[in-house]
């Protein structure tokens, strides 16, 4: 996956390559390059407009697309791809002149594809990191219906695959509000109390993680009994809901 350097970098060579590309609509000879040149260009602009700036793609494709309900070709209707397929310019009325510049309205509508793509460079942390939290949230949901379904085969298997997924969010959970813990291996209890202390979630709360901890430490060590379905279902549940609660 690349990273947030990756993605600052390639942004910032697909802004650097714009004046090239109008360089090379500026000239009727250059079609067959451009149109090379720009639809690579574009792919990629594409697919980092999507990533951080799904708001204003329509707007961006726009520049490029044809309107299937588009009524009239005209100046301020022209795109992209009627020059680089090759669209003639309508002739002005009773003369031989093109009734606009194509050139230009191609200069323009790149222009603002630029500007798109520069106004992006500010989303870059908080797009990303958004998209990180969307990934790590459907793991954590994978695996609790992966517990849920093995409480049909194993309990004890099914409590600890939820204590881990806990364990793991409140490591994160650590990380992301820059809590120390002492123990290079902690445990729920290790990762429970420093987050209390820090002010990071309520007693009530604490309570909570307490309990899903005492009845992970029932499926994980050989107890005087078995868990039962129940207290197995009630650690799942509970874990779903710190992961959805606690950051």
């Amino acid at each position: 996956m690349p990273t947030e350097k990756d993605i600052e970098k390639e942004l910032a060579k697909l802004v650097e390559e714009v004046p090239d590309l109008m360089k090379l609509a500026s000239k009727p000879d250059n079609l067959l390059e451009f149109g090379t040149k720009y639809q690579d260009w574009y792919s990629r602009a594409l697919k980092l407009v999507g990533l951080l700036g799904h708001d204003r793609l329509v707007e961006f494709r726009s520049y490029y697309e044809i309107d299937p309900k588009r009524k009239t070709f005209a100046a301020m209707t022209c795109t992209i791809q009627d020059y680089v397929i090759g669209r003639g310019v309508p002739k002005e009325y009773g003369t031989d002149k093109p009734a606009w510049d194509i050139h230009v309205m191609v200069a323009m509508r790149l222009m603002n594809q630029k500007q798109i793509l520069a106004s992006l460079k500010s989303r870059l942390g908080t797009v990303l990191s958004d998209v990180k939290g969307h990934l790590l949230a459907d793991i954590t949901d994978e695996e609790l219906v992966t517990a849920q379904r093995l409480t049909k085969i194993n309990l004890r298997a099914a409590g600890a695959v939820a204590g881990v997924v806990l364990e793991a969010h409140l490591q994160r959970t650590s990380a992301n509000h820059s809590v120390p813990i002492a123990k290079k291996d902690p445990t729920i209890s290790d990762l429970n109390d420093p987050l209390r202390t820090a002010g990071v979630y309520d007693i009530p709360t604490w309570r909570k993680i307490q309990h899903l901890s005492d009845l992970r430490n029932l499926c994980d060590h050989k107890k005087s009994r078995e868990p039962t379905e129940s207290e197995v279902d009630e650690l799942i549940a509970g874990v779903a809901a710190i992961t959805k609660t606690v950051f």
